[in-house]
């Protein structure tokens, strides 16, 4: 394959990833529901660990480790944001201000 091969192979993995990502978070969506509805936490340190470990381990290469890691901590952390939008109303949030990120992360 040439390169224009490589990047169209590229760009549809990449839809593939968008969907899988739109997919995660209407599952994030929900659980920010129940979390809601139950006054668990948004931040779940033990849980965010147990996903690494799982992504970790499904991992063969040739992305490093680390680097999946890192990926991931970007993806729990757009994520965890979608269930404080859905667990704290956009109003609530509005008059709550910066303190809402110390409420909900400690």
């Amino acid at each position: 394959m040439d390169i224009e091969d490589w990047r169209k192979k590229i760009d549809e993995l990449d839809r593939r990833l968008v969907g899988l990502l739109s997919e995660r978070a209407r599952a994030v969506v929900e659980i920010g529901k129940l979390k809601r509805n139950t006054s668990l936490p948004i931040y779940e340190p033990d849980r965010e660990r147990i996903v690494f470990a799982n992504v970790q381990e499904t991992n063969r290469g040739p992305l490093p480790g680390r680097d999946l890691v890192r990926i991931y901590e970007r993806i729990i952390d757009v994520m965890r944001n979608i269930q404080k939008e859905e667990i704290v109303p956009k109003a609530e949030a509005a008059e709550a201000g910066t303190e809402l990120d110390s409420e909900v992360n400690d």
